[in-house]
C-alpha cells in the first residue's frame, strides 16, 4: 500500500476556506464567508473575482471543464461538464471562467423526474451555485455544488429544500435561545455524519449476475452454507483486498475532502462499513452523495463491485445508512450535549422536547423520509430498526424526564467509572446512555441518531423533514414563552416542557425494537406502524403536512404533489424492472442449468439401469422428481408473474399502481424465487451460468 501524508493530501483537491484565504482578496474572502454563514447573495462582480481564482487553481490541479454539480430527484447525482476554453480570433484558445458561469447553469429540465412540475416541451432549467459547499476537482473537471431548479423556480432537487430546512431550524433555534437569554448566539446549523454500509464482491461475478447488474439485488439464489451466523465477520480482520480496498479508498475522499474516519467490518459477509467525522449539515449530505461515487469508482478500478442497494442478498444483513444529526451554534457548542450547570441542562431540556415533539407529530412524513422500494425489504427484517418509529433516550434522560414531569429539572449525575474487576485494565469513565440497535431514532450522547435510511439513500430527505420538524417545535415554544418576563421564563417554561411531555411521551421506548410485543404496544399507543412505501404515502398529501412545508417555505403544494408522484412512480418502476429482471434470469440463466442438470440425472440413471435393471438409484430419482415437480411449479408461476405484471403496468392511478406492485408482484417474486432457491440448491454450480451465494459472499481474500 502506498503511504500517504494525510495532512498534506486532505483537502488537496478541494477550492476550501484555506485556499480562499490564500487566493481572493481580503474583502472578497469576507463576502464569500459571510454568504456561507448568513446566506446573504453575492453581487456579480465578487463572483467575476471568486471565479477567476477558482478557475486558475482548477487547472493548476489538472481541470480543464468546469460542471455544475446537482442532486435532482432521480437520488443520484447529475453533471453536465463545459470546457474553460474561448476561442482567439488567431486560432488558439484562451482559458476563462466567468461568475455569470459560476453562479448560473442552464441543464436540460425535461429529462428529470418533475411529478408533473415541467411538461416534456419546457425544457428550461436552472442550476445555482451554493457557496455554502466548496468545490472540488475530481476527473479532471472542476465541480461546483449548485441547487437545480425549473424556469418557473419550483425546486427540482433535494439540496434546494435541504438549504431552505437548514436555514429554518436554525432560525429557530435562535429565536428560542434569544429567550432563554442567549443573545450571544447569532446563528444555529446542523451537523450530519452518515454512516455508510456497502457490499464488496468480485467484479467478474457481478457482472455474470443480471439482477445485480440491472436491479442491485439479487433476486433468485439459494443460500450458501455459511453466512452469518457464526458473527465473526462483525469487526473481523480485514482480508488483504478489502484493506487495500478500504485504503485506495480512504485516499480518495481525503483528497476531495471527506473526513472518512472509521472502516470495518459489518455483520454479514462482505458487508463493511465507513463512517466520517461530523460535519455541516449540507457539505456532509455532498460528501455521502460522493463518498457512494467515489466507492463504485474505486471498486471498479480494483476489479470489485461495490453494492449499495438495501437489501442485495436474502437471508444476510441488509445495509443501511446511520443519520447522526445535531445543532451546534456558531460558537461551535453543542445544543444536545447535555451541559454542567443548571442553565445548560435547562437549555438541554428545552431542545430535548422539541425533537421529542417533532418525531413524535410528524412520525409519518420521518417514515415517508427513508421509504423505498429497497429499504422496505430491510426495515423490521430484525437487522434494522422496525417499521415504526420511536426515540430511545436512555435511563438518565428518562430519570429527568421523570423530574419533568414533577415540573422540576434534576441535575445530571457525574458520569461514572467503569470498573473491570483487574488493575492492569485503565479505568475510564461510562457514557450516559447504554446503545440501542433497535430503536430507529435514538440518542447517543451529543446527537441523535437516525438509523432507518437505507445505504442508497440520499441523506437529504430525512434531515429535510427532521429539520423542518423540529424548527415548527421551537417556533412553538418561542410562540408559548415570547410574552413571558424574563424572571418567570424558567418557571413557565417547565410547566411547558412537562405539557409537553405528558403529551409525547408515547414517542419514548427504551426497549427491544424486534419484539412482538412492542408491535402490539406501539398500536396501542397509538403510533404509524407503516411497512411499505404504499403504506406511508398516502400521509404526505395530509394537510398538517402541507401546511407544515408552506409555514416554514420548504416545499410548495405543488412540490410536495410532485415528490409524491416521482416517489411512487419510482417504487413501481423499480420492482417492474425486478420482475422483468427476475423473468428473463428465470427462463434463460436458471432454466439452462435445471434442464442440463436434470438431463444429467436423468441420462447416468438410465445407463446405470440399462446395465443393472433392478438398480435403485433412490437419490437420482429423488432428484429428478424434485427437479421435474419445480420445473412445473416455475413455468406456471412464470406465467402468472408476467400476466400480473402486465396488468400493473397498465394501471393509470400512481397510487394504485404502486399497491398493485407491493401486494401482487412482490407476492408473485416470492413464491416464484421459493420455488427456483429450492432447485438451486440440487444444481451443481458447474451447471448454473452465474455464480451462486456461496461464490458471491466469499468471493474476496
Amino acid at each position: 500500500m502506498e503511504t500517504v501524508s494525510v495532512p498534506e493530501v486532505f483537502g488537496s483537491l478541494v477550492f476550501n476556506d484555506k485556499v480562499m484565504k490564500e487566493r481572493l482578496p481580503k474583502d472578497i474572502y469576507k463576502a464569500v464567508v459571510e454568504t456561507s454563514k448568513s446566506g446573504k447573495h453575492l453581487e456579480l462582480d465578487i463572483a467575476n473575482v471568486v471565479a477567476a481564482a477558482m478557475k486558475e487553481w482548477a487547472i493548476e490541479h489538472g481541470a480543464t471543464h468546469f460542471t455544475h454539480w446537482f442532486q435532482p430527484l432521480t437520488g443520484l447525482t447529475a453533471e453536465k461538464h463545459d470546457s474553460f476554453i474561448t476561442p482567439t480570433d488567431d486560432g488558439g484558445v484562451i482559458m476563462e471562467f466567468s461568475g455569470r458561469e459560476l453562479i448560473k447553469g442552464e441543464p436540460d429540465a425535461s429529462s428529470f423526474p418533475s411529478g408533473g412540475l415541467r411538461a416534456t416541451f419546457e425544457a428550461r432549467g436552472y442550476t445555482a451555485w451554493d457557496p455554502s459547499s466548496p468545490a472540488f476537482v475530481k476527473d479532471g473537471s472542476l465541480y461546483i455544488p449548485t441547487a437545480f431548479c425549473s424556469y418557473g423556480g419550483e425546486a427540482l432537487d433535494k439540496k434546494t429544500p435541504l438549504l431552505r430546512s437548514i436555514e429554518a431550524v436554525g432560525e429557530s433555534a435562535v429565536k428560542v435561545l434569544h429567550l432563554l437569554g442567549r443573545t450571544d448566539v447569532k446563528y444555529v446549523h446542523t451537523t450530519v455524519g452518515s454512516e455508510q454500509e456497502y457490499f464488496l464482491i468480485d467484479k467478474d461475478m457481478y457482472l455474470k449476475r443480471k439482477d445485480l447488474l440491472m436491479c442491485g439485488r439479487t433476486l433468485i439464489g439459494a443460500p450458501a452454507p455459511k453466512g452469518q451466523e457464526m458473527e465473526d465477520h462483525y469487526f473481523g480482520v480485514l482480508k488483504p483486498k478489502v484493506a487495500d480496498f478500504m485504503h485506495d479508498l480512504d485516499n480518495e475522499l481525503w483528497k476531495l475532502g471527506v473526513p472518512a474516519k472509521t472502516k470495518h467490518n459489518e455483520v454479514a459477509p462482505s458487508q463493511h462499513e465507513l463512517a466520517p467525522v461530523f460535519e455541516a449539515g449540507n457539505v456532509a449530505v455532498d460528501h455521502n452523495q460522493l463518498t457512494m461515487e467515489v466507492m463504485k469508482k474505486v471498486a471498479d478500478r480494483k476489479g470489485y463491485a461495490c453494492l449499495l442497494h438495501e437489501k442485495p442478498f436474502k437471508g444476510v444483513n441488509g445495509s443501511g445508512k446511520h443519520d447522526n444529526w445535531s445543532l451546534v451554534t456558531d460558537g461551535g457548542e453543542n445544543l444536545l450535549n447535555p451541559g454542567k450547570t443548571h442553565e445548560e441542562n435547562f437549555q438541554f431540556m428545552v431542545f430535548l422536547m422539541a425533537i421529542i415533539e417533532a418525531v413524535d407529530d410528524y412520525q409519518d412524513l420521518l417514515r415517508i423520509s427513508v421509504a423505498t422500494a429497497g429499504n422496505d425489504h430491510r426495515l423490521g427484517a430484525n437487522e434494522a430498526p422496525p417499521a415504526i418509529i420511536s426515540i430511545f433516550v436512555g435511563d438518565e434522560l428518562l430519570g429527568l424526564l421523570d423530574g419533568v414531569k414533577g415540573g422540576k429539572l434534576p441535575e445530571f449525575k457525574k458520569k461514572a467509572l467503569m470498573e473491570l474487576g483487574t488493575k492492569v485494565l485503565p479505568e475510564f469513565k461510562k457514557d450516559k446512555t447504554d446503545r440501542n440497535r433497535t430503536s430507529p431514532f435514538a440518542f447517543t450522547g451529543n446527537k441523535f441518531e437516525f438509523r432507518m435510511p437505507g445505504s442508497a439513500l440520499s441523506v437529504a430527505d430525512p434531515n429535510i423533514i427532521l429539520n423542518t420538524a423540529v424548527s415548527e417545535a421551537l417556533d412553538g415554544i418561542y410562540n408559548a414563552l415570547k410574552e413571558v418576563p424574563s424572571d418567570k421564563i424558567e418557571e413557565e417554561t417547565m410547566k411547558l416542557l412537562k405539557d409537553m411531555l405528558d403529551k409525547h411521551s408515547r414517542i419514548l421506548f427504551d426497549g427491544n425494537g424486534y419484539a412482538d410485543e412492542w408491535i402490539e404496544e406501539a398500536h396501542k399507543r397509538g403510533l404509524l406502524d407503516l411497512r411499505s412505501l404504499p403504506d406511508a404515502m398516502p400521509y404526505m398529501l395530509q394537510k398538517k403536512n402541507l401546511e407544515l412545508f408552506a409555514k416554514h417555505h420548504i416545499l410548495t403544494e405543488e412540490e410536495v404533489k410532485s415528490r409524491y408522484e416521482i416517489y411512487l412512480d419510482n417504487y413501481s418502476k423499480t420492482i417492474h424492472i425486478e420482475s422483468l429482471t427476475m423473468q428473463e434470469m428465470v427462463r434463460k440463466d436458471f432454466t439452462e442449468g435445471l434442464v442440463a442438470y436434470l438431463k444429467a440425472v436423468t441420462d447416468e440413471t438410465a445407463k446405470k439401469r440399462a446395465i443393472i435393471p433392478d438398480l435403485k438409484c433412490a437419490y437420482e430419482d429423488h432428484i429428478i422428481r424434485v427437479l421435474d415437480e419445480s420445473e412445473e411449479k416455475i413455468g406456471e408461476l412464470l406465467i402468472k408473474l408476467s400476466e400480473d405484471t402486465c396488468k400493473a403496468e397498465q394501471e393509470s392511478d400512481e397510487f394504485k399502481k404502486a399497491c398493485m406492485y407491493h401486494e401482487v408482484i412482490l407476492n408473485d417474486m416470492e413464491e416464484l424465487r421459493k420455488y427456483v432457491d429450492e432447485a438451486e440448491a440440487y444444481i451443481p454450480e458447474d451447471f448454473l451460468p452465474y455464480p451462486t451465494y456461496g461464490e458471491l459472499l466469499f468471493s474476496l481474500r
